[in-house]
């Protein structure tokens, strides 16, 4: 098993969709990114590559490619588990909590979860979506932004060379 930890965190101020975990919330008020500046799914995809020791998501994405410019959180998401297919790992379970003032994310959790496990190609009740705010503290507390924690656990499932299958370490 490996564990990694992820966080993301953008700030509001474009008129586009606000997108959390794949899932529009928000036709008008989004956040300032390069790609959807998904916060919840770049916080996974960075636990994700920190347990499989594969760097973080501004070297498999850097902001400075034109190629990742708009890019949605799913397609990083779709890619950074080719990368963790590659080197033998599968998704065990990932817990992510979201903190913001606004949105509330009650409304939504259940979507979020459904389309993580979707792309992810686990079931449903091994991803685990929460939400808190800061109690008006810092930028987040003011309004400014959205930021995400994320937690993942992996598992090898097969070494280089070897017939897929779970492996004991």
């Amino acid at each position: 098993m490996r564990v990694g930890v992820g966080f993301d965190a953008h700030c509001f101020g474009e008129r586009r969709p606000l997108i959390l975990g794949g899932v529009e919330i928000d036709k008008e008020r989004g956040l300032v990114g390069h790609s959807d500046a998904d916060v919840l799914i770049h916080a996974v995809c960075d636990a994700m590559l920190g347990a499989a020791a594969l760097g973080d998501i501004g070297e498999l994405f850097p902001d400075s490619d034109p190629r990742w410019r708009g890019a949605t959180g799913a397609r990083l998401l779709s890619i950074t588990l080719s990368q963790l297919s590659s080197k033998g790992f599968m998704v065990n379970n990932v817990d992510v909590t979201v903190i913001a003032e606004w949105p509330r994310l009650a409304p939504f959790r259940t979507r979020i979860r459904t389309r993580l496990a979707e792309i992810i190609e686990i079931e449903e009740d091994r991803i685990s979506v929460k939400a808190t705010t800061t109690e008006g503290m810092g930028f987040v507390g003011r309004g400014e932004g959205v930021a995400a924690w994320a937690a993942v656990t992996l598992r090898l499932v097969r070494r280089k060379g070897e017939q897929e299958e779970v492996c004991d370490e």
